[in-house]
């Protein structure tokens, strides 16, 4: 009787590693294409674009993430977290209408937010700058709408899909802009015009897989006894943490950039842009591959999140894969002191390379908070938001501090140097909150075990 149900037992571990072995290859080859595609893009901008063009392109760049941090942004984390929920209790076709509900209520903040800052630079005689804000808001908008089916694919766990369209918006937004600038001329009004329509276009695409692939497998009937209401109000309660925190996340986020434009010039931000595009995302990318690869899994292991043993198993999983984000993050640092003049030989114009020996420190910087992020799955399977708010704010604003800091002091090496020391206090915060977090979970099964046996 027991070697048939290990044999069993064998067979269902092979094939589910083997499912994740196709996932991670899936996600793999497609980030691997969209970092590729990232590092492919620098070269042609920075071939077509000046270091001051360049740095009111990044400047721009600003409000688009300034919607992602605050509105956008926290509603596509919602649609990730409760995917996969809604279709187990059959309830999808309302989770999508709620879904709908927010993001056009969302939409209308965006455009009215947009509309505020496009008059003032009309007033103000900014002709250039109202052109790329204009662009940039669009940009975001559509950038969001993507986020959002992506989440959901990826909840799905439809990773072909998911890795097609990271690829593509990689390349294509790139290549889009430097058409864009080699046709009408060396603008960042146009280069953000150049991601609009990319963006665009790959949202196009991403609504017809969605409703190719989910909607037609899951059917368009609406199981469920529940209102939109109650989906809205579970996804409002999950995503207004990242809003109120989004607000200072993004102040630090766009503070190393105005801190510079501020104390520096526009070329100062033009140089580190594509310092922060070669160091910082790359690496932010590596670790991304460990998080989509995991949080369906680990959302769909938690389930609603009131079985502490199973939240337990989340935590205990989630330690060990952050341990291997950090150790990730020393050995890629240590390959950018040997090789960062070569990278920037390879992958930017000449004008850039002046800062590739500050790369360290930036892939540092972006390792450290990548391996924040990843620890904090974990808690997002509780779906316990509240308890990031104090150290995300806290984090953002010790981080908008130093680098004004080391903008009027050290330029450039200043803020690099705030991003290293800020990404640190915000991982040894998060490990303390999950290390605090698993514990209290042991002790709750131990507990619920103790009962249970007196009970017997």
């Amino acid at each position: 009787m027991t070697l048939p149900k290990i044999g069993w037992l064998r067979q269902i571990t092979s094939e589910r590693f083997q499912h994740l072995g196709r996932e991670f290859l899936w996600i793999g080859s497609g980030q691997a294409v969209a970092t590729l595609g990232a590092l492919v893009g620098v070269r042609l901008l920075t071939s077509v674009l000046s270091p001051d063009i360049y740095g009111e392109l990044a400047l721009g760049m600003t409000l688009a993430t300034l919607v992602s941090q605050v509105v956008l942004g926290p509603l596509s984390g919602a649609a990730l977290r409760f995917f996969s929920l809604a279709s187990e209790v059959g309830e999808l076709v309302v989770f999508l209408t709620a879904l709908r509900r927010l993001l056009a209520r969302a939409t209308g903040v965006v455009l009215l937010v947009a509309g505020g800052v496009c008059l003032s630079l009309l007033l103000s005689r900014q002709s250039n700058w109202l052109w790329l804000g204009a662009a940039a808001f669009g940009f975001a908008l559509f950038s969001g709408y993507n986020s959002a089916l992506d989440g959901m694919q990826n909840a799905a766990r439809q990773r072909p899909i998911v890795a097609w369209h990271q690829a593509l918006a990689s390349w294509v937004r790139f290549l889009a802009a430097a058409g864009l600038v080699l046709w009408l001329g060396a603008n960042s009004a146009i280069a953000m015009l150049g991601y609009v329509l990319a963006t665009l276009l790959v949202l196009l695409s991403q609504l017809w897989f969605f409703r190719c692939t989910l909607l037609h497998t899951n059917g368009l009937s609406s199981g469920g006894t529940v209102s939109p209401q109650h989906w809205e109000t579970q996804m409002l309660a999950y995503a207004w943490p990242f809003a109120a925190w989004g607000i200072f996340t993004w102040s630090q986020i766009v503070s190393d950039r105005w801190a510079l434009q501020m104390f520096a010039s526009t070329r100062e931000v033009g140089l580190y842009a594509v310092l922060y595009q070669l160091g910082y995302y790359p690496i932010t990318i590596l670790t991304g591959l460990m998080v989509q690869l995991v949080t369906p899994v680990f959302f769909q292991r938690a389930g609603d999140a009131s079985d502490p043993s199973r939240m337990q198993q989340v935590h205990t999983l989630n330690w060990r894969l952050t341990m291997v984000a950090l150790l990730l993050t020393g050995i890629v640092t240590l390959l950018a002191f040997a090789l960062h003049r070569l990278v920037f030989r390879w992958l930017v114009a000449p004008d850039y390379r002046a800062v590739s020996r500050l790369l360290p420190g930036m892939m540092l910087a972006g390792g450290l908070f990548a391996t924040g992020q990843f620890a904090v799955i974990s808690l997002l399977s509780g779906a316990e938001t509240r308890s990031l708010i104090v150290p995300k704010v806290i984090t953002a604003v010790v981080g908008v501090l130093l680098n004004m800091l080391g903008a009027a002091w050290w330029g450039i090496l200043g803020v690099v140097g705030a991003g290293v020391i800020t990404s640190a206090f915000y991982l040894l915060w998060i490990l303390h909150l999950v290390r605090t977090r698993r514990n209290q979970l042991v002790s709750m099964g131990s507990a619920l075990s103790s009962s249970s046996h007196n009970a017997l």
